[in-house]
């Protein structure tokens, strides 16, 4: 999924109704911090293209991972759990490889399946829509707050997760956190702070490059 512009609510419709959703069963992890990894660059992000488990990174992709890897080297990160997706699988081999952990995979954390819209475009997506053969937005925000649940309260923390741009999404919502479009870029790595019940990201550094995209 993809776009190569900072998103936008045209870009992305159907969010006020994942807000909804999450807002309806919110997320509520006992750690006070974490941080996030969305995957690096694929082909078919660049391309504005619905992508499905296979996609790989770009050479570009591979070198955001790897930039994500060096800033991330210092933060005190104890387990990566990722989507088993390839482009966030191989993200998170990037950044484990430098902090010398061991990413543990969870179809769980896939990005949301698209069914029929997966190989067409994704310029226009619409995150309400019901999709041939693929996940309600329900169904989708369901699967992410279990495995994202699970990703926070069961690994020994701090916990860096990788995933997908439709991830990002789902977790700020569940956090009651606002979307910000400029923290959507590929392999753009995030810390989640708790401060009383209320939760904030910060980026670790915003990446210079345009190899930001909209989803997945």
């Amino acid at each position: 999924m993809s776009s190569q512009t900072t998103p936008s609510h045209t870009a992305a419709g159907g969010l006020d109704q994942l807000v909804r959703i999450a807002a309806a069963q919110p997320l509520s992890p006992a750690c006070d911090h974490f941080y996030f990894l969305r995957h690096g660059q694929t082909g078919r992000n660049a391309q504005r293209i619905f992508q499905d488990v296979d996609e790989p990174l770009s050479e570009l992709g591979l070198q955001q991972a790897a930039r994500a890897a060096q800033l991330l080297a210092g933060e005190p990160i104890r387990t990566i759990v990722c989507s088993d997706a390839r482009r966030a699988r191989d993200t998170a081999n990037a950044v484990g490889a430098t902090l010398k952990l061991q990413p543990i995979p969870q179809a769980a954390l896939r990005e949301r399946n698209f069914g029929a819209l997966i190989g067409t475009s994704s310029a226009n997506i619409d995150w309400a829509c019901e999709p041939e053969g693929g996940e309600t937005l329900t169904q989708f925000v369901t699967r992410k707050r279990a495995a994202l649940d699970a990703a926070l309260q069961q690994e020994p923390g701090p916990v860096l997760v990788v995933a997908h741009g439709g991830t990002l999404y789902a977790l700020a919502a569940l956090l009651g956190v606002p979307i910000d479009f400029e923290l959507l870029g590929n392999a753009q790595p995030l810390r989640f702070e708790r401060s009383g019940s209320a939760w904030r990201v910060t980026p670790l550094l915003r990446h210079a490059d345009d190899g930001g995209s909209a989803l997945a």
